[in-house]
């Protein structure tokens, strides 16, 4: 049976944002379409990415590496940079004191 989809490379998407994040800095990655229907390759990309399921949001140091898997699933993917202010900061727990 013939293929019926294949994966064209310049059938992504139109236009991708410039991605100005350099390397070592944190990004924010969230898988917004699913891949079924989707090649294994690029079902192995999102699992090694950490992306397990639709909806998944991950934090990672941008690398070449991670920046290759980006590029080969970027139309399941929105990419922003990562906040330091919003990773609330942990709280130390109280100590109870004691009544003597």
């Amino acid at each position: 049976m013939p293929r019926t989809f294949v994966w064209h490379p310049g059938k992504g998407p139109k236009s991708t944002p410039a991605n100005k994040v350099k390397d070592g800095e944190m990004v924010r990655i969230k898988q917004v379409r699913s891949g079924i229907g989707h090649e294994a390759r690029m079902r192995a990309t999102l699992a090694a990415m950490g992306l397990r399921h639709h909806q998944a949001v991950i934090e990672r140091p941008m690398s070449p590496g991670l920046r290759g898997q980006i590029k080969h699933v970027r139309h399941l993917l929105e990419v922003t940079p990562a906040k330091a202010a919003t990773a609330a900061p942990k709280k130390e727990k109280k100590e109870k004191k004691a009544n003597a």
